[in-house]
């Protein structure tokens, strides 16, 4: 199966594409689209985090659960939104933990995250795709199976790569991670629902400087 994704992640995700859960993935995505089901991310932009981040080039992986569901909103990149689209509030408590941790104020309404991926941010969604208006719909196409292969390579292949897990859902891909050779930073979600119950005030932007400093890395330079 040929799978258009950036080179050094098709060379390092090979075997995947060939498993009979990513070829029935492939079978549902079709069906979807057959059925006229509109999807975000446009098909160009699912593997956009791969895209902008390639594998050698990945220091920090920041874990969300799916797109976002409204038009005009995912391109791709975890918790991030294209340009001129007003910003969801979970991407609003980040930027407002980065402000109180670091001092760096971000744009009014502007939630695109690419910078941080062109940096070596991987944002990476456990499930691509979504239905429009239907939260979590293609949680069960096996997309998951695809990212925890993700993030099992990340951890056997790569050194000092700091893992953000932001809620209950991305803790439990901690199992996945080699804690001896990496960095694993966990908070609640920035989630309106629990933002106030340990993500702010977890300061895990300056953490994942100092931690990619230690390491002889250059740190993210956050600003938007």
């Amino acid at each position: 199966m040929d799978v258009k994704i950036e080179q050094s992640w098709k060379d390092a995700l090979k075997n995947e594409f060939e498993k009979e859960y990513f070829i029935q993935l492939s079978a549902w995505l079709n069906a979807e689209k057959s059925a006229g089901k509109v999807i975000f991310p446009a098909g160009s932009m699912i593997f956009n985090a791969f895209e902008q981040t390639p594998f050698e080039q990945v220091k920090v992986v920041l874990i969300g659960q799916d797109p976002y569901h409204g038009a005009g909103q995912a391109h791709g990149l975890s918790f991030s939104v294209l340009p001129n689209t007003p910003l969801p509030p979970s991407l609003r408590n980040i930027f407002k933990e980065l402000y109180h941790d670091t001092g760096v104020k971000t744009p009014i309404g502007y939630g695109d995250l690419t910078k941080w991926a062109k940096q070596g941010v991987l944002l990476l969604n456990a499930t691509l795709t979504v239905r429009s208006g239907e939260p979590n719909s293609h949680a069960a196409f096996g997309w998951m199976n695809f990212t925890d292969a993700v993030i099992k390579l990340l951890s056997q292949k790569k050194q000092h790569v700091v893992f953000l897990l932001w809620g209950k859902f991305a803790q439990e891909k901690q199992g996945l991670i080699n804690e001896k050779k990496h960095t694993v930073l966990k908070s609640a979600h920035p989630s309106p629902f629990s933002a106030d119950k340990g993500f702010f005030g977890c300061r895990h932007f300056s953490k994942v400087n100092q931690s990619l400093t230690q390491s002889g890395q250059d740190p993210i330079d956050w600003t938007l």
